[in-house]
């Protein structure tokens, strides 16, 4: 993993400065949708330490759906928290864009790494369809070195004949100090990096460059974010899951 290094993509660090036939298994806990402790540590990369996740908010499809999904090669979808909310109403765009069916794996405050474990267990029980959408990330602004090694453990899951399609990131928390706040601007940005040399090495990685979208008008940090991370509802829910369809389809 390289070490960090500021260079012509600090423009992202610049510019955010300025289911109709889903069936999922959700289970709700009291445990907080961005685990993380800030109050006592900022941890090694000044954005915190990430908590405990497993009794966190999931939306898990049925065995059923998920067999669907294989059968009529539809999209797996996994993700965080911010894939419990939105996750529903983006597979019913999504059905309602080419008929797709959609499998999630979602699970509030899941690092990568437990998002590609899934990944690796439905290709062993299932098999894979030939869109594979990773909406992970967010959690991994606490140690970003190690994002970059779980993006290709899930291109290498996905094989060279699929897509694997990976929304990038905009978390700067508005509930954190501010110093805080820069720290969880810069880890994102460094994640969203990492995405790009990514997709330099695997052409079938396609990334859905959420963050510029939001960077492209500074508004939109404010009235599409409704706490710095989550999409808000219904303005940003739309807009995050119009940029996953088109994506998806085109």
């Amino acid at each position: 993993m390289r070490l960090f290094k500021p260079n012509r993509r600090q423009l992202v660090t610049a510019g955010a400065a300025a289911a109709a036939g889903l069936a999922v298994s959700q289970t709700a806990s009291a445990a907080p949708a961005f685990a993380a402790t800030t109050a006592t540590s900022t941890g090694p990369y000044g954005s915190g330490v990430l908590g405990s996740w497993a009794n966190s908010t999931r939306a898990i499809s049925t065995t059923t759906q998920i067999h669907r999904v294989v059968a009529t090669n539809g999209v797996y979808m996994f993700g965080d928290s911010i894939s419990v909310q939105d996750g529903k109403s983006l597979a019913t765009r999504l059905l309602g864009r080419d008929g797709s069916q959609m499998a999630v794996n979602n699970w509030s405050s899941r690092p990568t790494s437990g998002a590609v474990d899934a990944l690796q267990q439905w290709a062993s029980a299932y098999g894979l369809p030939r869109r594979i959408l990773m909406a992970s990330g967010s959690n991994d602004i606490f140690d970003p070195p190690k994002f970059a090694a779980q993006v290709d453990r899930a291109m290498s899951i996905a094989g060279n004949n699929r897509t694997v399609y990976w929304v990038n990131l905009q978390v700067v928390r508005k509930a954190v100090p501010a110093t805080v706040q820069l720290a969880d601007q810069r880890n994102s940005s460094w994640l969203n990096m990492q995405l790009y040399d990514a997709q330099e090495r695997h052409p079938n990685l396609k990334v859905i460059r959420w963050a510029e979208w939001l960077w492209v008008k500074p508004y939109r940090l404010a009235n599409y974010l409704r706490d710095g991370v989550h999409p808000s509802v219904p303005l940003g829910q739309d807009a995050r899951n119009e940029l996953i369809v088109q994506s998806l389809t085109r």
